[in-house]
């Protein structure tokens, strides 16, 4: 037995023995040897077969997939960081992704607006903006004119003409994204949203399809962004990837002046003056 599956099966025996009988509308019934849910209670209701459920639990190598793991986190009431826990452990893709900001968005919308005007905003692992402050949205205003399937910071780049004018080192910024987003594809493989979004990515751009096919990876580092801004010109950024802790799927992605002289033209990007 794997130490992954003997935690595998620890976990699902300690969230079982939370779920009492009259939580999941089962009789209370009489004396139990242990508390919560039957082994044989759980499998009814997660509509797997027992014995199937019972080698989960004893931590053997038998085939998991996404879909009954769903089942038996939605028969336990996993909330999302145990859910993600449970799909670990197992070694499975989830069914669902939750691809939204997480519950706490004001409180990212209120961390995004203060720290204007540096350009920040957040994005999952596929690169949909989710959210960005207006010194972002002024500064990539030329990125998003084409309309777009949905606001997602890499599909802009590879198929905006004016991005590609614009950001001046396209030919290294573009496959560390690509090598960024492949290496965070491995936890969603199966994934709908992921297979769908890649397959129509791969139709939309054959540099992203080339791009993809190289299998390269990359880690989250500081690096240097070079644009070109109609008006205020040259300018260059430290671009900063910041975790999440409340979601794992997000990144918050702060661009900070790289020089002296960007630091003074960024007040040319704005579409309006500061505070308006």
């Amino acid at each position: 037995m794997s130490t992954r599956r003997a935690e595998l099966g620890e976990f699902l025996k300690a969230r079982r023995a939370k779920v009492t009988p009259e939580a999941v509308g089962l009789p209370p019934g009489g004396r139990r040897r242990t508390p919560g849910l039957r082994r044989e209670e759980l499998a009814q209701l997660a509509g797997v077969g027992v014995t199937w459920y019972t080698w989960l639990e004893q931590g053997r190598p038998i085939n998991v997939s996404g879909q009954v793991l769903d089942a038996v986190a939605t028969t336990l009431g996993l909330n999302d960081l145990e859910r993600a826990h449970l799909y670990s452990l197992a070694e499975a893709t989830p069914v669902r992704t939750k691809t939204g900001v997480c519950a706490n968005e004001s409180v990212l919308s209120e961390i995004l607006a203060a720290l204007d005007p540096l350009p920040a905003l957040i994005t999952n692992k596929r690169y949909d903006i989710l959210q960005s402050n207006k010194a972002s949205k002024d500064l990539y205003h030329d990125w998003h004119t084409l309309p777009c399937v949905h606001l997602n910071l890499l599909w802009c780049i590879v198929t905006e003409p004016l991005a590609r004018d614009q950001l001046l080192n396209y030919d290294t910024e573009v496959p560390y994204l690509v090598a960024r987003m492949r290496s965070a594809y491995v936890e969603h493989i199966g994934d709908p949203d992921w297979e769908t979004d890649l397959a129509r990515l791969r139709k939309l751009s054959p540099e992203f399809e080339r791009l993809w096919a190289t299998h390269e990876v990359a880690d989250g580092e500081a690096r240097l962004r070079r644009l070109v801004h109609p008006v205020a010109g040259e300018l260059s950024f430290t671009v900063t990837e910041l975790a999440v802790p409340a979601h794992p799927d997000l990144v918050l992605f702060v661009d900070t002046p790289a020089d002296a002289h960007t630091r003074e033209r960024l007040p040319l990007t704005r579409r309006q003056p500061a505070g308006v």
